[in-house]
C-alpha cells in the first residue's frame, strides 16, 4: 500500500514541479538518480539494498527523512511512515515516564533527532511554499495529535481528560507531540490569509472523533490564536449545521438532542468551552457579532473576509440564529456569557428585523425554536431578571404606561414575546411541580435521598424578590399577572423562607386595598402546599422591625397593610366569608402573639409610625393568655403615647381624636358604655363575643335589610319588621351592663376627649383660643378638635351622608330620607354614648354645624314619633323624650338655636307629646329658615371662642308663637318657665 501511495504521489505532475522548486534553495547537495531509486527501494521494502539488512526504526526515519528532503513528491508516504516513528517516540517517552528513569537519554538517541530534522524540513517547506504544503502538514499533524492522545490516554502518567493543564504540560515536554504542534500553529498562521476554514474544518472533524483526549490540543491552539479559532470554528460550525439541517431549502432546527443530526456542534461547544476561561470577552464579542450579522439585509464583506465568509450566504445568515440557539441550548456558560449583553441589542429595530427573519419559518419549525428558548431561559445561570423584564416590557400592551425610556414595540413583535412569556410560565410550572415526582412514587426513598431538580432561573430570582413584588404592585393589566403567577412559582419551588419572603414584601410596599390584594392571592395559592405561612410571616416582619431594616416610610406602611388586612375579618362576621377574611383570622391571631413586639412603636420618633402602630394595636386582639411583663410594657407604651400625643400639635392629636370616637362607637364596644348591637329591625343582637360561630347562613343574609337595594324615598322601601305567618321579630332579652360601670365608663371617655379637644391638648394657639385662667373652670373647646370630632361622628353613624348637607329642608320633605333617619335613631338607641359626644361638639362652636344632617334625622324620627303617640303625657315615651331634651339642648349649647328656643326642653316633661311636637316643629322651621352655616359664627376675643349674632337672622318672634300658646294653656305647670320665653 504505502509503495502504490509512494509512486502515485511521484507521478504527480503538478505538486511535483512546485516541490522541485522548493528543493532548489535546500542546502544539501543534491543526489543522484541513482542513488534516489536506492533510496525510494529502501523506503518501500525496509531493507538496506546496498547491505541487505533490514534498516532499524531509526535507519529507515533516516531514510524517510532523506526522501522528503529530495522527492517532496512523496510526502504522502512517508508522512505516513513518520506517523509510527512519532508514536514509537510517544510511546517510549512514556515508558520512561512510568519506570521513573532518565527520560530523555535514551530516546534523544535514537528519535529524536530525526524529530528534529523531520520538524526542521516541514517548517522549511511551510515557508517556501505555504500553498502547497500548509493544508498537507496541518491535517497530518492534527489527525496524529489526535490518534495519539487517544492511544496513550490510558496511561498510568496520563492525567485525566479533564485536568487539561496537567495533560497540556505532559504533552508540551514530549519532543514528537511538541514538534507537530508547533508544525501545525505554523500552518495555521499561514493560511489565515487565503484558507482558515480548511485547517480549522480538520481541527473540528479530529475534536469530534478523539473528544475528550484531544481537548487539549484545542485549549492550546485556541490560546496561540484566539480570534482566529473562535471566529472560524464559529464559521464552520454554522456550515456543518446548515448543511445538516437544511431540507427543500428549508431550515430544520434539530431538537434538544446533542449531535444526532449536527456531528460538529458539540465540537464547537467543547472549544469554545475551553477558551472561555482566557478569552470569554471575545467569545462573547463574536456571538453577538454573529447574530447581529445574520440580521442584517446585506452588508458588505469586512476586508478580511473572503469569498467564502458565512456573511455573503443567505441561507446561512437565516441559519445564524437556529445555530445559536442550539449552540447556547448545549453550553449554558455561553448563554449566560452574551445573555446580559443580548437583551441590550433587542432594541424595537433589532425585534423588527428577527421578526422578518421568523415570519418565513415553517409553523413547527418556529415552535420548536420558541420551545428551545424556553429551555434556554429556564436554565439561564445568571441574567434572568434582566430577560424577565425585557419579556414583560416587550409583552405590555401599548396601552399601559411603561416606566423607563422603552418605547412601545411593534404588535407582531409584542405578540411574540406575549407567547414566548406564557410558554415560559407554564414550562416553570411544570418545571416546579413534577420536579419531585419520584419522591412521592416511592415511599421508601426519603426526600433528601432523591435531590429535586433545580432550575436555575428561579434560583437566580431568588435574589430579587423585592424587585418582582415591586413590579407586580404596579398592577399594569396582563404584566402583573404574568410576575404575580411567577412570584407563587418562586416561592413553591424556594419553600417557606422565599415565600415567607414575598408575603412580607407585598405586605410592605402595597400602598392600596386593591395592591393589598395580591398578598391575599399569593397566600391562598401557597396555603394549600405550606401550612404556618401567616405566623411565620409576621415573625419576619418583627425581626425586620428589631433590626431596623425597614424605613420609617415601609414601616409605616407594614403596619397599615397589617391593620387593614386584621379590619378585615368584619367582612367575614358580616357573612362575607373569603380567603381574605380567613386570611385576616390568622393574621389577627399572629398578631396577637406579638404585641409586645408592636408596643414599643408607640414611641416611635416619626409620628406616622406611632399613629400606624395605634391602628394595628387598636384593631388586634388580645391574646388568651398575656404575661404580665408583656402587658406592663404595652401599658406603659400607650399611656406615654397618649400623653406624647396631646403634647404634638397637628395631626396627631386630631388622629387621637378620631380613634378614641370610631372606638366608643365600634360595636365590640357598646356594651362598655350601656349600649347594645341592633340588626336593621331594631332586635338587640347578641356580642359576637359571647355567640358561637355557627358559620354564614344563606337565610340570615337574604333576611338582611342592608344587602337588598337601597330604594330610599320610594314606594317600594321595606322594612323587615317580621316574617309572614310568624308574626313580628321577637326581640331577645339583653342583660343590661352595671349603671355605675357604664357611667363611669362615659365619664373617662369624655374625660380624655375634653382633655384631647382643649386648647392645651390640640392646637393650643389655633384660632386664638385661649386657657381658662381658672383651674377649676372648665377648659375651653378648641373648635378645630371638635370639628374632627364632629366630622367622625357623622362618618360613623351615617357614612353616606355628604359633608355639603348643612341646610334643612321643609320638615314634610323628611319624608324622602326617611331609611336613612330611622337608622340614624336607632345608632343614638343602640350608642347613648353619642349624646354626650354631641354636648362636647356643642361646646366647641360652631362645630356642631357639620353634625347637622345627623341631627336633622334624629330630629326628624322624634317628630315622627311624636305625632304617632297617643299616650297622655310625654313620661310615657322616657327614652324619646331623653333624645328630645339632649337634642335641644345641645342645639342651644352649639348656638343653632336662639336662647327663646333652646330652653323649651325644659318644658317638655310637663307636655303631651303632641304639645312636644309642636315645639320641635317649631325648632324644625327656625333651623330650617336660618341654616346652620358656620360663617355665621364670629370669633370672640373676649371670650376666646366662636359666637353668633342672632339679631342678624331676622324676627325670631314669629317662632316663638307655638310656644307661648303652649305656656298659656298649660300656665298651672308652666308658669315657673314663662320668664324662660320672653324676646
Amino acid at each position: 500500500m504505502l509503495k502504490d501511495q509512494a509512486m502515485s504521489v511521484v507521478f504527480d505532475g503538478s505538486p511535483l514541479k512546485a516541490m522541485q522548486s522548493s528543493h532548489t534553495h535546500s542546502p544539501h547537495t543534491a543526489p543522484s538518480a541513482q542513488e534516489l531509486s536506492q533510496e525510494i527501494k529502501s523506503f518501500i521494502s525496509g531493507v538496506d539494498t546496498v547491505q541487505g539488512r533490514k534498516l532499524s526504526v531509526r535507519e529507515h526515519a533516516r531514510c524517510a527523512v532523506r526522501l522528503l528532503r529530495s522527492v517532496p513528491a512523496c510526502r504522502g508516504a512517508v508522512l505516513e511512515h513518520l506517523r509510527g516513528v512519532y508514536d514509537e517516540h510517544v510511546s517510549a517517552f512514556l515508558h520512561n515516564l512510568e519506570t521513573e528513569g532518565n527520560g530523555g537519554s535514551g530516546v534523544s538517541s535514537n528519535l529524536e533527532d530525526i524529530i528534529q530534522e523531520v520538524h526542521g524540513v516541514l517548517s522549511e517547506f511551510i515557508r517556501l511554499n505555504p500553498r502547497a504544503w500548509a493544508p498537507l502538514v496541518s491535517s497530518w499533524a492534527v489527525d496524529l495529535l489526535g490518534q495519539l492522545s487517544s492511544k496513550h490516554a490510558g496511561r498510568r502518567v496520563a492525567p485525566h481528560s479533564s485536568s487539561l493543564n496537567e495533560l497540556l504540560q505532559l504533552w508540551m515536554s514530549c519532543a514528537a507531540t511538541r514538534s507537530l504542534m508547533e508544525a501545525y500553529s505554523q500552518c495555521l498562521a499561514a493560511m489565515l490569509a487565503w484558507c482558515p476554514d480548511a485547517c480549522v474544518d480538520a481541527l473540528l472533524d479530529t475534536s469530534v472523533q478523539h473528544s475528550p483526549h484531544f481537548d487539549w490540543v484545542v485549549a492550546h491552539i485556541g490560546s496561540a490564536f484566539p480570534g482566529t479559532i473562535i471566529s472560524r470554528v464559529l464559521a464552520c460550525g454554522l456550515k456543518d449545521f446548515c448543511s445538516h439541517g437544511a431540507k427543500d431549502q428549508g431550515l430544520m432546527v434539530m431538537g434538544l438532542e446533542k449531535g444526532n443530526r449536527v456531528p460538529k456542534i458539540g465540537s464547537v461547544v467543547g472549544i469554545l468551552g475551553h477558551l472561555a476561561a482566557h478569552h470569554s470577552d471575545s467569545i462573547r464579542k463574536e456571538l453577538l457579532r454573529m447574530f447581529q450579522e445574520s440580521l442584517s439585509p446585506s452588508s458588505p464583506l469586512s476586508p478580511t473576509s473572503s469569498s467564502t465568509s458565512w456573511e455573503s450566504s443567505p441561507q446561512l445568515r437565516r441559519a445564524a440564529v437556529p445555530f445559536l440557539l442550539q449552540l447556547a441550548a448545549m453550553s449554558p456558560n455561553l448563554f449566560g456569557a452574551v445573555s446580559a449583553e443580548l437583551v441590550e441589542l433587542l432594541r424595537p429595530p433589532v425585534l423588527l428585523q428577527l421578526q422578518a427573519l421568523l415570519q418565513g419559518l415553517p409553523r413547527e419549525e418556529l415552535d420548536n425554536m420558541l420551545g428551545l428558548a424556553v429551555h434556554l431561559i429556564s436554565q439561564s445561570p445568571s441574567g434572568g431578571a434582566r430577560v424577565l423584564r425585557f419579556l414583560a416590557d416587550t409583552a405590555t400592551p401599548a396601552s399601559v404606561i411603561i416606566s423607563g425610556p422603552t418605547p412601545s414595540p411593534h404588535e407582531g413583535v409584542r405578540e411574540g414575546c406575549d407567547r414566548l412569556l406564557q410558554m415560559l410560565l407554564l414550562h416553570l410550572h411544570k418545571l416546579v411541580f413534577n420536579r419531585s415526582d419520584g419522591v412521592e412514587g416511592n415511599p421508601h426513598h426519603s426526600a433528601s435521598s432523591q435531590p429535586q431538580r433545580v432550575i436555575l432561573f428561579l434560583e437566580e430570582l431568588q435574589s430579587h424578590v423585592g424587585e418582582l413584588c415591586a413590579e407586580t404592585l404596579r398592577l399594569e393589566r396582563k404584566r402583573h399577572l404574568w410576575l404575580h403567577q411567577l412570584l407563587c412559582l418562586l416561592s413553591i419551588y424556594g419553600g417557606p423562607s422565599v415565600a415567607t419572603e414575598a408575603l412580607c414584601q407585598l405586605l410592605t410596599q402595597a400602598r392600596n386595598p386593591e395592591e393589598l390584594a395580591l398578598a391575599w392571592q399569593l397566600h391562598t395559592t401557597l396555603s394549600s402546599c405550606m401550612a404556618g405561612l401567616i405566623p411565620t410571616a409576621v415573625t419576619r416582619c418583627v425581626a425586620q422591625i428589631h433590626t431596623h431594616t425597614l424605613g420609617p416610610r415601609q414601616l409605616r406602611q407594614l403596619l397599615l397593610n397589617l391593620a387593614a388586612a386584621i379590619q378585615s375579618q368584619d367582612e367575614e362576621r358580616r357573612g362575607s366569608a373569603s380567603a381574605q377574611s380567613s386570611m385576616a383570622t390568622q393574621l389577627g391571631s399572629a398578631v396577637s402573639v406579638h404585641l409586645h413586639d408592636f408596643g414599643p412603636l408607640l414611641l416611635h420618633g416619626d409620628p406616622a409610625v406611632s399613629h400606624a402602630t395605634v391602628r394595628l394595636l387598636s384593631c388586634s386582639p388580645l391574646p388568651r393568655t398575656f404575661c404580665p411583663a408583656h402587658l406592663l410594657l404595652l401599658s406603659r407604651a400607650a399611656v406615654t403615647h397618649f400623653f406624647q400625643a396631646l403634647r404634638r400639635r397637628g395631626e396627631a392629636g386630631k388622629a387621637v381624636l378620631q380613634q378614641l370616637v370610631e372606638g366608643a362607637l365600634h360595636k365590640g364596644n357598646t356594651d362598655l358604655f350601656g349600649g347594645q348591637i341592633a340588626d336593621m329591625s331594631g332586635a338587640p343582637v347578641p356580642s359576637p363575643s359571647v355567640t358561637p360561630d355557627v358559620g354564614a347562613s344563606l337565610l340570615d343574609i337574604n333576611c338582611r335589610f342592608g344587602t337588598t337595594v337601597n330604594f330610599s324615598g320610594s314606594v317600594w322601601s321595606v322594612f323587615h319588621a317580621g316574617v309572614i305567618g310568624k308574626g313580628l321579630k321577637v326581640r331577645s332579652d339583653i342583660q343590661l351592663p352595671d349603671p355605675s360601670g357604664v357611667i363611669q365608663n362615659i365619664q373617662t371617655i369624655l374625660a380624655v376627649v375634653v382633655q384631647c379637644c382643649s386648647s392645651s391638648g390640640l392646637n393650643g394657639s389655633m384660632n386664638g383660643s385661649r386657657p381658662a385662667s381658672d383651674p377649676d373652670e372648665p377648659l375651653p373647646i378648641n373648635a378645630e378638635a371638635a370639628k374632627v370630632v364632629a366630622i367622625t361622628l357623622v362618618e360613623s353613624v351615617c357614612p353616606d351622608v355628604a359633608n355639603g348637607e348643612l341646610s334643612w329642608p321643609p320638615e314634610e320633605h323628611a319624608r324622602t330620607t326617611v331609611e336613612r333617619d330611622i337608622h340614624i335613631r336607632r345608632w343614638f338607641e343602640a350608642h347613648p354614648v353619642i349624646f354626650p359626644l354631641l354636648q362636647v361638639v356643642a361646646a366647641g362652636r360652631p362645630a356642631l354645624c357639620y353634625c347637622s344632617a345627623v341631627l336633622r334625622g334624629l330630629l326628624a324620627t322624634l317628630l315622627a314619633h311624636w305625632e304617632a303617640s297617643r299616650e297622655m303625657s310625654s313620661t310615657d315615651s322616657p327614652w324619646h323624650l331623653q333624645a328630645s331634651c339632649l337634642l335641644v339642648s345641645c342645639m342651644g349649647e352649639g348656638q343653632l338655636l336662639p336662647p327663646v328656643l333652646a330652653n323649651v326642653h325644659e318644658a317638655f316633661p310637663h307636655l303631651t307629646p303632641f304639645e312636644v311636637r309642636l315645639l320641635l316643629l317649631a325648632v324644625w322651621e327656625y333651623v330650617r329658615g336660618n341654616g346652620p352655616m358656620p360663617q355665621k359664627f364670629v370669633f370672640s376675643s373676649e371670650k376666646g371662642l366662636f359666637c353668633r349674632d342672632f339679631s342678624r337672622d331676622g324676627d325670631v318672634a314669629r317662632y316663638v308663637a307655638p310656644i307661648h300658646s303652649v305656656l298659656h294653656k298649660n300656665i298651672d305647670r308652666l308658669g315657673h318657665l314663662c320668664w324662660r320665653f320672653q324676646l
